[in-house]
């Protein structure tokens, strides 16, 4: 659905499969029916393993084609892109304005929580 459960903003000096792992830990038991975590090329390596280890669970790798030219559509990795889309909407999230990781959190949430209550609203 591209619904966001869990975030972590942290500063550009960490590698993404290293901010990957700070996810996992806020995963850890909030969620008991996760199996399959989705992910892209860049998370490749040894966090498939830490991954499998630390929660049971499978991070399937989608990968492009050797062979593609120009757009191809990955499968999954469209969630993640049209996600990203939905929150570039709010202009406070838009450009970096927040002082602090926290902060830039807790404007993700809000944004997210405002998408969520509005389908909510749409159906009702």
């Amino acid at each position: 659905m591209g619904l966001i459960i869990a975030i972590v903003v942290h500063c550009a000096g960490i590698q993404d499969r290293d901010g990957a792992k700070l996810v996992c830990v806020k995963l850890l038991g909030a969620f008991p029916r996760l199996q399959l975590i989705w992910a892209d090329g860049g998370y490749t390596g040894k966090l498939i393993d830490w991954v499998a280890s630390f929660g049971g669970w499978a991070l399937r790798i989608v990968k492009r084609s050797d062979t593609a030219c120009g757009f191809e559509a990955l499968p999954r990795r469209w969630v993640v892109e049209r996600t990203f889309a939905w929150l570039m909407k709010f202009r406070r999230l838009s450009k970096d304005y927040e002082e602090t990781a926290k902060s830039s959190e807790a404007w993700i949430l809000l944004a997210m929580t405002n998408i969520m209550v509005r389908r909510l609203a749409a159906r009702a």
